[in-house]
């Protein structure tokens, strides 16, 4: 924060309006697809139409005898050109299986989706339509799309070297300590969990444009990208095999990303290949159902819990089984998702003092998994989320004393959990206090037991939840086999004429950086937020940055522009007291004005001393010219988001429909720098969480074929299918992070599942239902309670 004494007008914490909103909503902004570049050819990809088979022959000449097709392309073409050929994955693991990863494939396919042959044309129809004229001749072959029976069954391997389709096995915490807990425990619970996969629908599809320059051998591509430096490193090194300082990415505006648009794919590198081979530029845009076969889904576990509890309610160990889908290609985090980021916040809110963990990641004939909104966390905290409500049930114990009971306590912060993480600051029971006040919840509990005499049943579902967010300090990272680091940069460059631009490494989808970060600058310069501009996107413009994803951009971008403020901040008062003939330590500095202490008519504003700065006429000695920073902010751990999201329903248990009465979100994000953005993320991230939990989920077919394959069918929930949400925060600011941020991106999905789970399996006691896997249909709900019958 400034020097300035805290008031009611301070930008940061204020509800700013979003400075992106009003170009969007005029259709003034530019997406991928909207680059037209002159020459510009256009691709479509011919995918695999089987789970698992050998490819006898591609046969193309139909397609390349079309008007208008300018190429067409197999595996073997890009294998044959010499380039790397390589997807690689960007996290490594003890044991971990790395099969090759190609462009197009060439031995085989492994999921229905996989990229065969690719057909460059003068127009997206005709390069749509000649993909259909690719004759493809396949050998089928035995496939498995369920993590736990691609491990158990006798199936092919999809990779020859994964045995049993093993991709990695994974295990974390004390197994003989869990051992001795579950012996001495008066009781035990167990749940069999189920986290079906879920399908991102970012609101724009994945797109590229790629333009390569034979003379000069670089090459420029624009994509729908949360990390633009990251797919440049990948793409350059190990994809296409140019050097890095010769090809340039660009994240024009993104529309959504939930963490899809983190990876490298096969889909925008053969675009960049392919336009090395024509000598022109190419683009590819993905159409809604291509997308839902190739773009990375999330979750695919198969789990059991078990749980370890005293009589009077104390929690004395955890013991987690899980089968985790990787589906038929190791994507960039695929390996990171279901083992560290998952395992790790086992034991949420609660002193758990033994927990053990096993995951084994599994390779399917299916499109493959990586991290979606909650990435790991999500999947963590319902499965501890689910395992407290089934032990409350075996202890007849109202689940919120049960988790009461075993809440961290305020002063033993910061605390450090059986599962290796160090939480940095919260008041737990504040904020699930909070929560419980909104809903009344002793009144509604006697409400409940009254309706139930009535024939009518409501459920109360409470869960807690605390999350890592933004992955760091990068020698930790790296020490887990992140192949990546964990900081983030900020160039913050005033201009001789007062006004500021902030290069930042992230990558906005819809966040509101351009917001938010101006907020952060505004209140450490002193400066009107209309003169601050805020670029990101942009390899030849930012030195480098590791993107968006994680619930890193507050915590660890907006770190990295709050430092570099501050720095630029005391080069400005130096300068400043070098101007006014006096002390540097009797400066003072208040809303952008630089004074001498005790004589506030001896003062200057900082755009003046920017002007003087680069002026460079009268300067401070040994000082340079100018006034910018460079900021590379690597955080000392990882921020700790938390909260308690409440939930009501009423079933009907003549049809299992389900009715949400109320829905209420209290979360604790450390400081706020801006309300009203803060309050979109959740109303969003509750969506989110409700959609997994009530209404969507992608199966596949007996023939391994994605049944839930078109927004018809694959059920994202309608504005008019949720409630009002009720949304309320407490503030526990993260103590080592420099504007005491935590991270609010993917908290509310995090917490919905479980608590939509809870609330209606807690209408359904009656009935003896104790679980019901997501999605909980009515259909599920009328069978679970004897409706088949």
């Amino acid at each position: 924060m400034s020097d300035a004494e805290d008031t009611a007008e301070r930008i940061f914490g204020s509800p700013v309006a979003r400075r992106e909103d009003v170009p969007l909503l005029k259709g003034e902004g530019e997406y991928t697809d909207d680059i037209e570049l002159e020459g510009m050819t256009h691709l479509a990809v011919r995918r695999s139409d089987h789970a698992h088979a050998r490819i006898v022959d591609v046969d193309t000449s139909a397609a390349e005898a079309m008007d208008g097709v300018v190429a067409v392309f197999t595996g073997q073409d890009v294998e044959d050109s010499g380039v790397p050929n390589a997807i690689p994955t960007a996290w490594d693991l003890p044991n971990l299986v790395q099969p090759q990863y190609r462009m197009l494939a060439v031995d085989k396919v492994r999921h229905e989706g996989d990229g065969v042959a690719a057909v460059v044309a003068e127009t997206r129809h005709v390069a749509r339509d000649a993909v259909e004229r690719i004759e493809v001749e396949y050998e089928k072959l035995d496939h498995a799309t369920n993590p736990r029976e691609a491990v158990e069954r006798d199936v092919p391997e999809v990779h020859e070297a994964a045995e049993n389709n093993v991709g990695f096995d994974f295990e974390l915490g004390d197994a003989d300590a869990v051992n001795e807990a579950f012996a001495d425990a008066d009781h035990t619970a167990s749940v069999d969990l189920r986290l079906p996969r879920i399908i991102p629908n970012a609101m724009e599809p994945r797109a590229a444009v790629a333009d390569w320059d034979a003379t000069t051998e670089e090459m420029r591509i624009w994509m729908t990208s949360q990390n633009p430096h990251l797919h440049r490193m990948l793409m350059a090194a190990a994809t296409l095999g140019i050097p890095e300082n010769k090809l340039q990415v660009i994240a024009p505006e993104v529309g959504g990303g939930f963490g899809s648009k983190i990876y490298h794919y096969p889909d925008e590198a053969v675009t960049g290949w392919a336009s090395m081979q024509v000598e022109r530029p190419v683009k590819w845009q993905a159409t809604r159902s291509e997308s839902y076969k190739t773009d990375c889904h999330g979750r695919d576990h198969d789990t059991t819990a078990e749980i370890a509890v005293d009589e009077d309610g104390t929690v004395r160990g955890l013991r987690v089984e899980t089968y985790a889908g990787l589906g038929a290609h190791l994507s960039q985090f695929g390996s990171a998702t279901p083992s560290y980021l998952y395992t790790t916040v086992l034991s949420g809110q609660y002193t758990i003092p033994a927990i053990h963990s096993r995951v084994v990641g599994a390779f399917t004939n299916t499109t493959p998994v990586d991290a979606y909104r909650g990435a790991g966390r999500a999947e963590g905290i319902y499965v501890i989320e689910r395992a407290m409500d089934v032990a409350a049930r075996e202890l007849d114990m109202d689940p919120v004393e049960l988790r009461k009971q075993n809440l961290v306590p305020p002063e033993d912060f910061p605390y450090e959990s059986a599962v290796a993480l160090v939480y940095d600051s919260g008041e737990y029971e504040r904020g699930m206090d909070t929560a419980l006040d909104h809903v009344d919840y002793q009144a509604l509990r006697e409400r409940q037991a009254e309706l139930r005499e009535e024939g009518r049943y409501i459920g109360i579902g409470v869960a807690n939840f605390v999350e890592s967010a933004g992955l760091s300090p990068s020698e930790a990272a790296g020490n887990l086999g992140s192949q990546a680091g964990g900081w983030e940069s900020a160039i913050v460059r005033f201009d001789s004429t007062g006004t500021v631009t902030l290069f930042v490494g992230t990558a906005d989808q819809g966040q509101g950086h351009r917001t938010t970060y101006a907020q952060i600058a505004a209140e450490e310069l002193g400066v009107s937020m209309d003169d601050i501009e805020v670029v990101e996107g942009d390899t030849d413009r930012i030195p480098q940055g590791m993107g968006t994803y994680g619930s890193r951009s507050a915590s660890v971008g907006g770190g990295a522009v709050a430092r570099g403020a501050r720095e630029v901040r005391e080069k400005a008062r130096r300068i400043a007291a070098h101007q006014l003939e006096a002390s540097v330590d009797d400066i003072e500095f208040d809303d952008g004005e630089f004074h001498v202490a005790g004589a506030p008519d001896r003062s200057m504003h900082i755009q003046g001393v920017a002007h003087q700065a680069y002026l460079g006429h009268d300067m401070p000695e040994d000082m340079d010219p100018g006034l910018e920073v460079t900021n590379f902010y690597d955080p000392a751990n990882f921020t700790f988001p938390f909260g308690t999201h409440v939930a009501v329903v009423e079933v009907d248990p003549d049809t299992g429909e389900i009715d949400i009465q109320q829905y209420v979100g209290v979360d604790d994000c450390g400081e706020i720098i801006n309300p009203m953005v803060v309050e979109g993320q959740v109303h969003g991230g509750i969506a989110q969480g409700i959609g997994a939990a009530l209404f969507e989920g992608a199966s596949y077919d007996d023939d391994g074929k994605l049944e839930t394959r078109r927004m018809d069918e694959y059920a994202v929930p309608h504005a008019t299918q949720l409630p009002d949400f009720e949304t309320d925060n407490t503030v526990t600011p993260s103590p080592h992070n420099p504007i005491g941020v935590k991270g609010v991106g993917e908290s509310a999905t995090i917490a919905g599942t479980p608590t939509m789970v809870a609330a209606v399996t807690d209408a359904l006691e009656p009935f003896g239902v104790d679980h019901l896997d997501m999605p909980v249909t009515p259909e599920k709900v009328w069978r679970a309670i004897g409706g088949a019958k």
